[in-house]
Protein backbone atom coordinates (compact mmCIF):
# COMPACT_ATOMS: atom_id res chain seq x y z
CA UNK A 1 0.00 0.00 0.00
CA UNK A 2 1.59 3.43 -1.23
CA UNK A 3 1.60 6.03 1.77
CA UNK A 4 1.60 9.65 1.56
CA UNK A 5 1.62 12.43 4.10
CA UNK A 6 -1.73 14.67 2.61
CA UNK A 7 -4.19 13.32 -0.09
CA UNK A 8 -6.22 15.81 -2.12
CA UNK A 9 -9.44 14.41 -3.37
CA UNK A 10 -10.28 16.85 -6.07
CA UNK A 11 -8.16 18.99 -8.81
CA UNK A 12 -10.55 22.01 -8.74
CA UNK A 13 -9.08 25.13 -7.70
CA UNK A 14 -9.30 24.35 -4.39
CA UNK A 15 -7.51 21.25 -4.78
CA UNK A 16 -5.11 22.60 -7.08
CA UNK A 17 -4.17 25.46 -4.52
CA UNK A 18 -4.20 23.40 -1.41
CA UNK A 19 -1.31 21.17 -3.20
CA UNK A 20 0.62 23.96 -4.74
CA UNK A 21 1.01 25.14 -1.46
CA UNK A 22 1.78 22.21 0.55
CA UNK A 23 4.41 21.08 -1.94
CA UNK A 24 5.85 24.82 -1.42
CA UNK A 25 5.94 24.33 2.10
CA UNK A 26 7.86 21.02 1.49
CA UNK A 27 4.82 18.47 2.24
CA UNK A 28 4.55 15.32 -0.01
CA UNK A 29 0.81 15.88 -1.34
CA UNK A 30 -1.00 13.50 -3.87
CA UNK A 31 -3.69 14.27 -5.90
CA UNK A 32 -6.61 12.08 -6.91
CA UNK A 33 -9.14 13.28 -8.88
CA UNK A 34 -11.81 11.48 -10.89
CA UNK A 35 -11.60 13.45 -14.47
CA UNK A 36 -9.37 11.80 -17.03
CA UNK A 37 -8.38 14.80 -18.89
CA UNK A 38 -7.67 18.83 -17.58
CA UNK A 39 -10.31 20.27 -19.41
CA UNK A 40 -13.25 21.09 -17.58
CA UNK A 41 -16.29 19.78 -17.88
CA UNK A 42 -20.48 20.61 -17.63
CA UNK A 43 -20.40 24.20 -15.15
CA UNK A 44 -17.10 24.19 -13.95
CA UNK A 45 -15.87 25.36 -16.91
CA UNK A 46 -17.53 28.56 -16.80
CA UNK A 47 -16.90 30.85 -13.19
CA UNK A 48 -17.36 34.73 -12.73
CA UNK A 49 -13.37 35.20 -12.88
CA UNK A 50 -11.09 36.43 -9.62
CA UNK A 51 -11.61 38.89 -6.72
CA UNK A 52 -8.91 41.23 -5.78
CA UNK A 53 -7.95 39.56 -2.36
CA UNK A 54 -7.76 36.35 -4.78
CA UNK A 55 -5.02 38.08 -6.95
CA UNK A 56 -3.35 39.45 -4.12
CA UNK A 57 -3.23 35.67 -2.48
CA UNK A 58 -1.91 34.59 -6.14
CA UNK A 59 0.40 37.50 -6.09
CA UNK A 60 2.19 36.69 -2.70
CA UNK A 61 3.22 33.57 -4.67
CA UNK A 62 4.45 35.38 -7.93
CA UNK A 63 2.33 33.78 -10.05
CA UNK A 64 -0.75 36.44 -10.48
CA UNK A 65 0.71 37.27 -13.91
CA UNK A 66 0.61 34.02 -15.17
CA UNK A 67 -3.36 34.80 -14.47
CA UNK A 68 -3.63 38.52 -15.27
CA UNK A 69 -2.06 37.79 -18.62
CA UNK A 70 -4.68 35.44 -19.91
CA UNK A 71 -7.90 37.54 -18.76
CA UNK A 72 -9.55 40.87 -18.50
CA UNK A 73 -8.95 43.32 -15.65
CA UNK A 74 -11.98 44.58 -14.65
CA UNK A 75 -14.53 45.72 -12.08
CA UNK A 76 -16.19 42.52 -11.65
CA UNK A 77 -17.84 42.74 -8.06
CA UNK A 78 -21.71 43.72 -8.02
CA UNK A 79 -24.58 42.92 -5.43
CA UNK A 80 -28.48 43.23 -7.10
CA UNK A 81 -26.91 44.56 -10.33
CA UNK A 82 -25.64 47.19 -8.27
CA UNK A 83 -21.73 47.97 -9.93
CA UNK A 84 -19.37 48.10 -7.44
CA UNK A 85 -16.28 49.74 -8.21
CA UNK A 86 -13.41 49.46 -5.91
CA UNK A 87 -10.86 51.46 -7.75
CA UNK A 88 -10.74 53.59 -4.96
CA UNK A 89 -9.64 50.82 -2.32
CA UNK A 90 -5.87 50.88 -1.41
CA UNK A 91 -3.93 47.60 -3.14
CA UNK A 92 -2.14 46.98 -6.25
CA UNK A 93 -4.87 44.90 -7.49
CA UNK A 94 -8.28 47.38 -6.81
CA UNK A 95 -9.77 45.09 -9.70
CA UNK A 96 -11.45 42.12 -10.38
CA UNK A 97 -10.07 39.39 -13.17
CA UNK A 98 -12.87 38.10 -15.71
CA UNK A 99 -10.83 34.97 -16.14
CA UNK A 100 -13.44 31.65 -16.46
CA UNK A 101 -12.71 28.68 -14.40
CA UNK A 102 -11.01 26.58 -16.51
CA UNK A 103 -8.56 28.59 -17.35
CA UNK A 104 -7.76 29.22 -13.91
CA UNK A 105 -8.05 25.43 -13.14
CA UNK A 106 -5.48 25.09 -16.33
CA UNK A 107 -3.03 27.45 -14.92
CA UNK A 108 -2.68 26.44 -11.53
CA UNK A 109 -2.21 23.13 -12.99
CA UNK A 110 0.83 24.14 -14.73
CA UNK A 111 2.13 25.76 -11.05
CA UNK A 112 1.48 22.64 -9.54
CA UNK A 113 3.10 20.62 -12.09
CA UNK A 114 6.06 22.67 -11.66
CA UNK A 115 6.06 21.27 -8.36
CA UNK A 116 6.35 17.69 -9.40
CA UNK A 117 3.04 16.55 -7.36
CA UNK A 118 1.22 13.13 -8.56
CA UNK A 119 -2.20 12.96 -9.68
CA UNK A 120 -4.39 9.83 -9.74
CA UNK A 121 -6.71 11.33 -13.00
CA UNK A 122 -9.48 8.78 -13.50
CA UNK A 123 -9.98 7.59 -9.97
CA UNK A 124 -12.61 7.86 -8.14
CA UNK A 125 -13.09 7.37 -4.33
CA UNK A 126 -14.74 3.95 -3.70
CA UNK A 127 -14.39 3.31 -0.14
CA UNK A 128 -12.56 5.66 2.43
CA UNK A 129 -11.57 3.66 6.02
CA UNK A 130 -11.01 6.26 8.83
CA UNK A 131 -8.59 5.90 12.26
CA UNK A 132 -6.46 7.85 13.79
CA UNK A 133 -3.28 7.97 12.43
CA UNK A 134 -4.66 8.44 8.88
CA UNK A 135 -6.89 7.03 6.42
CA UNK A 136 -7.12 4.25 3.66
CA UNK A 137 -8.30 5.33 0.13
CA UNK A 138 -10.00 3.22 -2.03
CA UNK A 139 -9.72 3.68 -5.59
CA UNK A 140 -11.75 2.69 -8.52
CA UNK A 141 -8.65 1.14 -10.49
CA UNK A 142 -8.38 -1.00 -7.82
CA UNK A 143 -5.55 0.43 -5.99
CA UNK A 144 -5.43 1.39 -1.93
CA UNK A 145 -3.55 4.55 -0.95
CA UNK A 146 -2.94 5.22 2.54
CA UNK A 147 -2.54 9.25 4.24
CA UNK A 148 -1.59 10.57 7.35
CA UNK A 149 -3.88 13.96 6.30
CA UNK A 150 -7.16 13.51 3.87
CA UNK A 151 -8.32 16.71 2.34
CA UNK A 152 -11.99 16.78 0.59
CA UNK A 153 -11.84 19.69 -1.90
CA UNK A 154 -14.51 16.97 -4.21
CA UNK A 155 -17.55 19.66 -4.13
CA UNK A 156 -20.75 19.94 -2.71
CA UNK A 157 -21.32 16.43 -2.97
CA UNK A 158 -18.21 15.60 -1.22
CA UNK A 159 -17.20 12.24 -0.54
CA UNK A 160 -15.00 12.77 1.88
CA UNK A 161 -17.33 15.30 3.79
CA UNK A 162 -19.72 12.06 3.58
CA UNK A 163 -17.36 8.92 4.92
CA UNK A 164 -16.14 11.84 7.40
CA UNK A 165 -19.80 12.15 8.88
CA UNK A 166 -19.80 15.89 8.93
CA UNK A 167 -23.12 17.76 9.17
CA UNK A 168 -23.79 19.88 6.22
CA UNK A 169 -26.94 22.07 6.93
CA UNK A 170 -28.58 24.58 4.94
CA UNK A 171 -31.62 25.62 3.26
CA UNK A 172 -33.42 23.01 0.10
CA UNK A 173 -32.76 24.69 -3.00
CA UNK A 174 -35.93 26.96 -4.18
CA UNK A 175 -35.30 27.78 -7.99
CA UNK A 176 -33.29 26.36 -10.52
CA UNK A 177 -31.44 27.51 -13.64
CA UNK A 178 -29.82 26.25 -16.77
CA UNK A 179 -26.98 27.12 -17.85
CA UNK A 180 -25.12 25.59 -20.83
CA UNK A 181 -22.15 26.30 -24.04
CA UNK A 182 -24.16 26.14 -27.59
CA UNK A 183 -23.89 27.07 -30.80
CA UNK A 184 -27.25 28.92 -32.44
CA UNK A 185 -28.15 29.05 -36.28
CA UNK A 186 -29.75 32.55 -35.83
CA UNK A 187 -28.72 35.42 -34.40
CA UNK A 188 -28.97 36.13 -30.91
CA UNK A 189 -30.49 38.64 -28.39
CA UNK A 190 -27.54 39.33 -26.46
CA UNK A 191 -27.21 40.68 -23.03
CA UNK A 192 -29.50 40.23 -19.94
CA UNK A 193 -32.57 40.22 -19.10
CA UNK A 194 -35.16 39.62 -16.15
CA UNK A 195 -38.87 39.21 -15.54
CA UNK A 196 -41.38 37.63 -13.15
CA UNK A 197 -39.52 34.59 -13.44
CA UNK A 198 -35.63 35.18 -13.08
CA UNK A 199 -32.48 36.22 -14.89
CA UNK A 200 -32.00 35.18 -18.20
CA UNK A 201 -28.57 35.81 -20.44
CA UNK A 202 -27.09 35.46 -23.88
CA UNK A 203 -23.02 35.93 -24.48
CA UNK A 204 -20.93 35.56 -27.06
CA UNK A 205 -17.81 33.54 -25.62
CA UNK A 206 -14.02 33.76 -26.99
CA UNK A 207 -14.11 30.65 -28.86
CA UNK A 208 -17.48 31.64 -30.94
CA UNK A 209 -19.93 29.53 -28.99
CA UNK A 210 -22.56 31.01 -26.63
CA UNK A 211 -23.00 31.21 -23.45
CA UNK A 212 -26.67 30.92 -22.39
CA UNK A 213 -28.62 31.32 -18.61
CA UNK A 214 -32.08 30.73 -18.17
CA UNK A 215 -34.02 30.30 -15.11
CA UNK A 216 -36.95 27.54 -15.20
CA UNK A 217 -40.31 28.58 -14.17
CA UNK A 218 -40.47 25.35 -11.95
CA UNK A 219 -37.84 24.26 -9.74
CA UNK A 220 -35.83 21.11 -11.48
CA UNK A 221 -33.48 18.78 -10.67
CA UNK A 222 -31.58 15.78 -12.55
CA UNK A 223 -29.64 16.27 -15.82
CA UNK A 224 -30.96 18.62 -18.57
CA UNK A 225 -31.50 18.23 -21.89
CA UNK A 226 -31.18 20.11 -25.38
CA UNK A 227 -34.79 19.78 -26.04
CA UNK A 228 -35.28 21.55 -22.21
CA UNK A 229 -33.07 23.81 -23.17
CA UNK A 230 -34.32 24.66 -26.46
CA UNK A 231 -38.60 24.80 -24.89
CA UNK A 232 -37.10 27.46 -21.76
CA UNK A 233 -35.20 29.59 -24.93
CA UNK A 234 -38.94 29.55 -26.37
CA UNK A 235 -40.51 30.23 -23.62
CA UNK A 236 -38.08 33.22 -22.80
CA UNK A 237 -37.14 34.61 -26.18
CA UNK A 238 -39.99 33.50 -28.57
CA UNK A 239 -37.53 31.19 -30.24
CA UNK A 240 -34.19 28.73 -29.77
CA UNK A 241 -32.47 30.36 -32.50
CA UNK A 242 -31.65 27.13 -33.72
CA UNK A 243 -29.58 25.95 -30.75
CA UNK A 244 -27.49 22.79 -31.64
CA UNK A 245 -23.75 21.26 -30.84
CA UNK A 246 -24.13 21.82 -27.00
CA UNK A 247 -20.59 21.29 -25.57
CA UNK A 248 -22.11 20.94 -22.15
CA UNK A 249 -25.98 21.28 -20.63
CA UNK A 250 -25.95 21.89 -16.87
CA UNK A 251 -28.60 22.55 -13.65
CA UNK A 252 -27.76 24.28 -10.57
CA UNK A 253 -29.98 26.22 -7.86
CA UNK A 254 -29.53 27.86 -4.83
CA UNK A 255 -29.37 25.68 -2.41
CA UNK A 256 -26.85 26.59 0.47
CA UNK A 257 -24.90 24.26 2.75
CA UNK A 258 -22.28 24.61 4.97
CA UNK A 259 -20.29 21.79 6.55
CA UNK A 260 -20.82 22.16 10.47
CA UNK A 261 -16.98 21.75 10.97
CA UNK A 262 -13.77 21.92 8.86
CA UNK A 263 -12.21 19.95 10.07
CA UNK A 264 -12.68 16.14 12.25
CA UNK A 265 -9.54 14.30 13.13
CA UNK A 266 -7.19 14.01 10.02
CA UNK A 267 -9.70 15.08 7.93
CA UNK A 268 -10.28 18.53 6.54
CA UNK A 269 -12.28 19.87 3.98
CA UNK A 270 -11.94 22.83 1.82
CA UNK A 271 -13.60 25.14 -1.28
CA UNK A 272 -17.47 23.84 -2.39
CA UNK A 273 -16.99 20.44 0.29
CA UNK A 274 -17.10 23.03 3.10
CA UNK A 275 -19.44 25.36 1.58
CA UNK A 276 -21.96 25.59 -1.27
CA UNK A 277 -23.85 28.71 -2.71
CA UNK A 278 -25.77 30.17 -5.51
CA UNK A 279 -23.23 31.97 -7.80
CA UNK A 280 -24.36 35.36 -7.38
CA UNK A 281 -21.47 37.81 -6.38
CA UNK A 282 -19.00 34.85 -7.59
CA UNK A 283 -17.68 34.12 -4.50
CA UNK A 284 -17.47 30.43 -4.80
CA UNK A 285 -14.26 29.42 -6.20
CA UNK A 286 -12.56 32.43 -4.34
CA UNK A 287 -13.19 31.42 -1.07
CA UNK A 288 -12.11 27.88 -2.15
CA UNK A 289 -8.63 29.45 -3.38
CA UNK A 290 -8.08 31.38 0.37
CA UNK A 291 -9.64 28.29 2.23
CA UNK A 292 -6.41 26.81 0.83
CA UNK A 293 -3.87 29.46 1.47
CA UNK A 294 -5.13 29.05 5.25
CA UNK A 295 -5.11 25.88 5.62
CA UNK A 296 -2.11 24.62 3.92
CA UNK A 297 0.86 26.30 6.01
CA UNK A 298 -0.96 25.05 9.25
CA UNK A 299 -0.98 21.74 8.46
CA UNK A 300 2.45 21.84 6.66
CA UNK A 301 3.43 22.67 10.45
CA UNK A 302 1.72 19.89 12.08
CA UNK A 303 3.32 17.05 9.53
CA UNK A 304 7.10 18.58 10.64
CA UNK A 305 5.61 18.77 14.42
CA UNK A 306 6.90 22.54 14.19
CA UNK A 307 3.44 23.18 15.57
CA UNK A 308 0.74 21.01 18.09
CA UNK A 309 -2.05 19.53 16.09
CA UNK A 310 -4.48 21.97 17.45
CA UNK A 311 -2.83 24.79 14.82
CA UNK A 312 -5.12 23.11 12.25
CA UNK A 313 -8.62 24.02 14.35
CA UNK A 314 -8.00 27.52 14.01
CA UNK A 315 -8.41 26.76 9.96
CA UNK A 316 -12.50 26.04 11.26
CA UNK A 317 -12.53 29.35 13.58
CA UNK A 318 -10.74 31.43 11.21
CA UNK A 319 -12.46 30.39 7.73
CA UNK A 320 -16.26 29.01 8.79
CA UNK A 321 -17.30 32.26 9.66
CA UNK A 322 -15.89 33.62 5.67
CA UNK A 323 -18.02 31.35 4.06
CA UNK A 324 -20.49 31.78 6.38
CA UNK A 325 -20.75 35.30 5.40
CA UNK A 326 -20.42 34.07 1.47
CA UNK A 327 -23.53 32.17 2.03
CA UNK A 328 -25.49 35.11 3.37
CA UNK A 329 -24.26 37.34 0.74
CA UNK A 330 -25.55 35.12 -1.92
CA UNK A 331 -28.42 34.44 -0.74
CA UNK A 332 -29.32 37.98 0.01
CA UNK A 333 -29.11 38.86 -3.66
CA UNK A 334 -31.44 35.95 -5.05
CA UNK A 335 -34.46 37.88 -4.94
CA UNK A 336 -32.88 40.69 -6.93
CA UNK A 337 -32.86 38.11 -10.33
CA UNK A 338 -36.60 38.31 -10.73
CA UNK A 339 -37.86 41.36 -11.54
CA UNK A 340 -41.44 43.47 -11.03
CA UNK A 341 -42.28 46.60 -9.67
CA UNK A 342 -41.28 45.78 -6.09
CA UNK A 343 -38.36 44.04 -6.74
CA UNK A 344 -37.85 47.07 -9.04
CA UNK A 345 -38.07 49.65 -7.17
CA UNK A 346 -36.15 48.15 -3.92
CA UNK A 347 -33.60 47.32 -6.51
CA UNK A 348 -33.46 51.50 -6.99
CA UNK A 349 -33.66 52.18 -3.26
CA UNK A 350 -30.26 49.88 -2.56
CA UNK A 351 -28.35 50.96 -5.71
CA UNK A 352 -28.75 54.87 -4.34
CA UNK A 353 -27.77 53.17 -1.09
CA UNK A 354 -24.61 51.84 -2.69
CA UNK A 355 -23.75 54.85 -4.43
CA UNK A 356 -22.54 56.13 -0.95
CA UNK A 357 -18.95 55.32 -0.02
CA UNK A 358 -19.76 54.07 2.87
CA UNK A 359 -22.19 51.26 1.95
CA UNK A 360 -20.20 50.51 -1.42
CA UNK A 361 -17.33 49.97 0.65
CA UNK A 362 -18.48 47.46 2.89
CA UNK A 363 -20.51 45.26 0.81
CA UNK A 364 -17.48 45.49 -2.04
CA UNK A 365 -14.85 44.19 1.47
CA UNK A 366 -16.98 41.69 1.63
CA UNK A 367 -17.02 40.42 -2.18
CA UNK A 368 -13.46 41.58 -2.83
CA UNK A 369 -12.45 39.80 0.31
CA UNK A 370 -10.12 42.60 1.34
CA UNK A 371 -12.19 42.94 4.18
CA UNK A 372 -11.53 39.57 6.04
CA UNK A 373 -10.63 40.08 9.42
CA UNK A 374 -9.60 36.78 11.75
CA UNK A 375 -10.20 37.50 15.59
CA UNK A 376 -6.59 37.05 17.01
CA UNK A 377 -7.40 39.06 20.03
CA UNK A 378 -7.64 43.07 20.47
CA UNK A 379 -5.09 45.49 19.84
CA UNK A 380 -3.85 47.21 16.17
CA UNK A 381 -6.25 47.28 13.28
CA UNK A 382 -4.01 45.78 11.02
CA UNK A 383 -4.07 42.23 13.87
CA UNK A 384 -5.54 39.27 11.93
CA UNK A 385 -6.24 41.65 8.41
CA UNK A 386 -4.10 41.03 5.16
CA UNK A 387 -0.72 42.98 5.16
CA UNK A 388 -0.77 45.29 2.55
CA UNK A 389 1.45 44.73 -0.10
CA UNK A 390 4.16 48.48 0.99
CA UNK A 391 6.91 48.45 -1.02
CA UNK A 392 9.75 49.31 1.73
CA UNK A 393 13.60 50.45 1.98
CA UNK A 394 15.81 47.05 2.80
CA UNK A 395 19.11 46.57 2.93
CA UNK A 396 19.47 44.90 -0.38
CA UNK A 397 16.89 47.90 -2.27
CA UNK A 398 13.16 48.46 -2.73
CA UNK A 399 11.41 45.34 -2.15
CA UNK A 400 7.41 44.67 -1.97
CA UNK A 401 5.69 42.81 1.36
CA UNK A 402 4.59 40.11 -1.63
CA UNK A 403 7.35 39.53 -2.84
CA UNK A 404 8.91 38.31 0.87
CA UNK A 405 6.38 35.66 1.14
CA UNK A 406 6.90 34.28 -2.57
CA UNK A 407 8.37 31.16 -0.26
CA UNK A 408 4.95 30.75 1.86
CA UNK A 409 7.67 31.33 4.79
CA UNK A 410 6.05 33.94 7.67
CA UNK A 411 8.05 37.02 7.91
CA UNK A 412 8.99 39.35 10.70
CA UNK A 413 9.17 42.96 8.96
CA UNK A 414 10.67 45.46 11.87
CA UNK A 415 10.14 48.37 10.45
CA UNK A 416 11.57 50.31 13.57
CA UNK A 417 14.89 50.38 15.29
CA UNK A 418 17.56 47.34 13.87
CA UNK A 419 18.55 44.96 16.24
CA UNK A 420 16.11 45.31 18.98
CA UNK A 421 13.72 42.17 17.94
CA UNK A 422 15.29 38.88 18.72
CA UNK A 423 14.00 35.97 17.07
CA UNK A 424 16.88 33.59 17.43
CA UNK A 425 14.74 30.76 18.49
CA UNK A 426 12.25 31.20 15.63
CA UNK A 427 15.50 31.68 13.04
CA UNK A 428 14.73 28.50 10.91
CA UNK A 429 11.06 29.31 10.76
CA UNK A 430 10.89 32.33 10.70
CA UNK A 431 12.36 35.05 8.44
CA UNK A 432 13.34 38.57 9.36
CA UNK A 433 13.96 41.99 7.58
CA UNK A 434 14.65 44.97 8.94
CA UNK A 435 13.37 47.26 6.54
CA UNK A 436 11.98 51.32 6.49
CA UNK A 437 8.38 52.82 5.15
CA UNK A 438 7.61 56.56 5.30
CA UNK A 439 4.30 56.03 3.59
CA UNK A 440 0.46 56.15 4.67
CA UNK A 441 -1.08 52.99 6.23
CA UNK A 442 -4.52 52.24 4.52
CA UNK A 443 -6.41 49.70 5.37
CA UNK A 444 -9.85 48.37 2.46
CA UNK A 445 -13.10 50.05 4.44
CA UNK A 446 -11.31 51.16 7.91
CA UNK A 447 -9.03 53.39 5.76
CA UNK A 448 -5.67 55.38 7.82
CA UNK A 449 -4.38 53.48 10.55
CA UNK A 450 -1.55 54.25 12.93
CA UNK A 451 1.92 52.59 11.70
CA UNK A 452 3.12 49.70 13.40
CA UNK A 453 7.17 49.38 14.39
CA UNK A 454 6.87 45.70 13.60
CA UNK A 455 4.46 43.01 11.78
CA UNK A 456 4.73 39.79 11.75
CA UNK A 457 3.26 38.01 8.50
CA UNK A 458 1.68 34.68 8.28
CA UNK A 459 2.59 32.32 5.24
CA UNK A 460 -1.49 33.27 3.93
CA UNK A 461 -0.23 36.99 4.58
CA UNK A 462 -2.61 37.97 7.53
CA UNK A 463 -0.86 39.08 10.18
CA UNK A 464 -0.22 37.28 13.57
CA UNK A 465 1.28 40.36 15.95
CA UNK A 466 1.79 44.54 15.21
CA UNK A 467 4.82 45.90 17.01
CA UNK A 468 2.99 49.23 18.29
CA UNK A 469 3.82 49.71 21.60
CA UNK A 470 0.48 47.83 23.41
CA UNK A 471 2.67 45.38 25.16
CA UNK A 472 2.22 42.12 23.24
CA UNK A 473 4.36 39.93 23.53
CA UNK A 474 6.33 38.65 20.18
CA UNK A 475 7.42 35.48 21.57
CA UNK A 476 4.15 34.71 22.41
CA UNK A 477 2.79 34.92 19.17
CA UNK A 478 5.96 33.07 17.24
CA UNK A 479 4.93 30.10 19.39
CA UNK A 480 1.36 30.21 18.98
CA UNK A 481 1.79 30.43 15.29
CA UNK A 482 5.23 28.91 14.10
CA UNK A 483 5.66 26.85 17.26
CA UNK A 484 8.11 26.26 20.67
CA UNK A 485 11.57 28.04 20.33
CA UNK A 486 14.47 26.03 19.28
CA UNK A 487 17.41 25.24 22.06
CA UNK A 488 20.05 27.33 21.72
Amino acid sequence: MTEHQVMIVGAGPTGLMMAGELALAGVEAVIVERRTAEELASTRSGGLGLHSRTIEILDQRGIADRFISQGRIAQVASFAGTPLDISDFPTRHNYGLALRQKHVERILAGWVDERSVPVYRGCEVTGLRLDDTGADIDLSDGSTLRAKYLIGCDGGRSVVRKAADIEFPGSDPTVSNLIAEIELSDEAEWGIRRDAIGTHALSKLEDGSVGVLLTEPQLRTGEPTLQELKEQLVSVFGTDFGARNPRFISRFTDVSRQAATYRKGRVLVAGDAAHIHPPDGGQGLNTGIQDAANLAWKLAQVIRRTSPESLLDTYHAERHPVGARALRQAMAAIPFRRENDRIHALREMLSELLSMDGPRKRVAGVLSGLDIHYDLGEGHPLLGRRMPDLEVAAADGSLRVFTMLHEARPVLLNLGAQGTLDITPWADRVKRIDARYVGAWELPVLGAVNAPTAVLIRPDGHVAWVGDGSGRVLNDALTTWFGAPRAT
